[in-house]
């Protein structure tokens, strides 16, 4: 397409030529010194920028560096050689894992579903109880009552996971450094909900009890420290709200279902986006220290799947690089999935 003057000029009539508008000259100017105005602007703020330096470092050595490493998954394992001079393998891992007929495939097949399933009863029992909990400090007149109760619900998640998980253990395990029962499985043993034959052989040594214990203690430890955005989102409600539906004879409940929760709605969505793009990616370190081979069954995933074959030499490295990238693959399709249906259902999304 041919370019005129008259498509960026004006033309002046009583000098009889054609002439830039002050608008144009402007924003000819912006464009020419472009990169000058954004240097004049962060010696403006140096002080914030540097600020940004320990960020950006921490994700250029422990979030894009890492990624070279995933070339492994291509490359035939050799712990020897480094990763730029092993030769490509192709999809052979992906294959090995996928359809391999084997028991390396077996087993990574039974890691997903308990990955998928661990993560699914976490979004499904564990996403609504801070928003709860939330709801219920609100409700909490007194500041003093609300402070010492948010406290006491923060303090798991400042627990370590090998503190926590000794708790846990020491609670429905028999004791390891002691002779009997723990509390738990004596409470669940003399309600008649455990068999004494299952409390005395350590609940965590049942492969059907592994999946409730790690739910129960998961909310026990995060639900607390999650609420704290919820309980953010509620305290920045208008007051105007909720003198509008008193007004209109609104209870508690209903000042909750109509004022409240609406409110907080866009702040739901987006953690919820946000937990299903974690759906896949469970921390091993809880698993691995709770887990042992008797309830590989219900308690194997990904992560602990990756670190048994990882752990090794030779192609059990570029299995479990395989397995690690097949997880986060399908964690980004469900980011994708999860902010698309958001979008498009309540004009709500993280982009």
């Amino acid at each position: 397409m041919k370019v005129k003057a008259a498509d960026f000029l004006e033309y002046d009539k009583e000098h009889g030529c054609y002439r830039m508008s002050p608008e144009q000259a402007v924003r000819d100017d912006v464009e020419k010194h472009y990169w000058r105005h954004v240097g004049l602007a962060v010696m403006k703020d140096w002080r914030l920028y540097l600020m940004l330096v320990p960020m950006l470092l921490v994700f250029l050595f422990w979030r894009y560096f890492p990624m070279y490493e995933l070339l492994g998954c291509f490359k035939v394992s050799d712990n020897v050689v480094p990763v730029s001079q092993q030769m490509f393998s192709g999809f052979s891992y992906f294959r090995r894992l996928l359809v391999g007929g084997d028991g390396l495939s077996t087993e990574f097949w039974r890691a997903l579903r308990n990955t998928f399933i661990l993560s699914f009863y976490g979004l499904c029992f564990g996403f609504p109880i801070p928003i709860i909990l939330a709801l219920f400090f609100n409700e909490i007149r007194s500041n003093v009552a609300r402070s010492v109760y948010q406290v006491l619900t923060y303090l798991p998640k400042f627990m370590s996971t090998v503190v926590m998980t000794s708790l846990v253990t020491m609670l429905v395990k028999q004791g390891s450094l002691t002779t009997g029962m723990g509390i738990v499985s004596q409470f669940l043993s003399g309600l008649g909900l455990v068999s004494p034959e299952a409390a005395n052989a350590g609940l965590l040594n049942i492969p059907s009890f592994f999946r409730s214990i790690y739910q129960i203690s998961g909310i026990w430890e995060s639900a607390g420290y999650d609420s704290i955005v919820f309980f953010a989102a509620i305290i920045a409600i208008s007051p105007t709200s909720y003198e509008a539906a008193q007004i209109d004879g609104a209870d508690k409940m209903a000042q909750m279902r109509y004022v409240v929760l609406p409110s907080i709605l866009s702040t739901i969505v987006i953690m919820l986006i946000t937990r299903i793009g974690s759906l896949l990616n469970i921390g091993y370190e809880k698993v691995l220290l709770l887990y042992n081979p008797n309830t590989y069954v219900t308690a194997d995933v990904v992560s602990t799947f990756a670190n048994r074959n990882g752990m090794g030499t030779g192609a059990g490295v570029g299995i479990a690089a395989a397995a690690e990238m097949m997880n986060n693959v399908i964690g980004m399709l469900l980011v994708i999935g999860a902010n698309t249906i958001a979008r498009k259902a309540s004009n709500t999304s993280l982009y």
